[in-house]
């Protein structure tokens, strides 16, 4: 596990660049109770659940989310993920959690354009940091699929749609990372351009590609919402205390509603 002293110098560096790099930054014991509940929340069908009910507002809410799992909930509030966000350079001292994501990509899986995860409607300045932490679980390898980021690009005000008609084609500056051991972890300014390239055919034999995306914002303004059922993901946090010596992290007050920020999404 890589402290925070250890990356002092790429952490001075996350304004310039907007992005850090942490190899085996998860504790082993924790990524290996980690696996088989993603393995779980996309066999049981729970993650499909919680898309559609992204894609119909009006669907009643899963009742089973990220944060109920034990691990994921840990994973939310990893200490040294907490410390380094915490990082004046990064998230500051207040911040909140945004939301979490969990998949597993079958080998062989399809690309993803080039875009950002700023959720600013419309977007209009960059005053409030907001991070995504990429968490690899079973780490990455170039079959598996890269990622691609544009060094300096969360500096641009811009929509998360701006470079997609590129799709996921090189671009000039770019940087790959697709060589990491299991437990690693890639913090993005979510206003930084990336891409996942499409695995290669010859990735049958590596496995699957494991990802948990966990987004936070700093306090000081209300950030849009992702997903409808919002209010119920930080419920859940609350109700096992994950909360504990940080009653921001949590809490309401720093999102508005989700009609509202559809309303506003143009």
């Amino acid at each position: 596990m890589i402290s925070t002293r250890a990356i002092g110098i790429e952490v001075e560096k996350f304004a310039e660049d907007g992005f850090l790099v942490l190899p085996g930054f998860l504790r082993a014991g924790l990524v290996d109770r980690l696996v088989p509940e993603v393995d779980k929340w996309v066999e049981a069908g729970w993650r499909q659940t919680s898309i559609d009910a992204c894609l119909r507002p009006d669907a009643r809410p899963p009742q089973v989310m990220e944060l109920d799992l034990e691990a994921h909930g840990e994973l939310a509030v990893y200490p040294p993920l907490m410390d380094l966000l915490g990082h004046p350079d990064l998230l500051g001292r207040s911040f909140a959690f945004h939301h979490l994501h969990s998949d597993r990509r079958s080998a062989g899986g399809g690309g993803k354009s080039w875009h950002h995860d700023y959720e600013q409607r419309p977007q209009r300045d960059r005053r409030f940091p907001m991070i995504h932490a990429l968490h690899y679980i079973r780490g990455l390898r170039p079959e598996l699929g890269e990622l691609a980021v544009l060094p300096g690009s969360h500096r641009e005000i811009a929509e998360k749609d701006a470079r997609s008609h590129l799709g996921t084609d090189v671009l000039p500056g770019e940087v790959v990372i697709d060589d990491l051991p299991p437990g690693s972890t890639v913090v993005l300014h979510s206003a930084l351009f990336h891409t996942r390239r499409a695995a290669s055919a010859s990735g049958a034999s590596a496995g699957p590609r494991y990802m948990i995306d966990g987004s936070y914002c700093r306090t000081g303004t209300r950030w849009p919402q992702v997903k409808p059922y919002w209010r119920q993901v930080l419920a859940v946090a609350r109700a096992r205390g994950l909360d504990a010596g940080r009653p921001e992290l949590f809490a309401e007050r720093h999102f508005s509603e989700y009609e509202e920020a559809e309303r506003h999404s143009g």
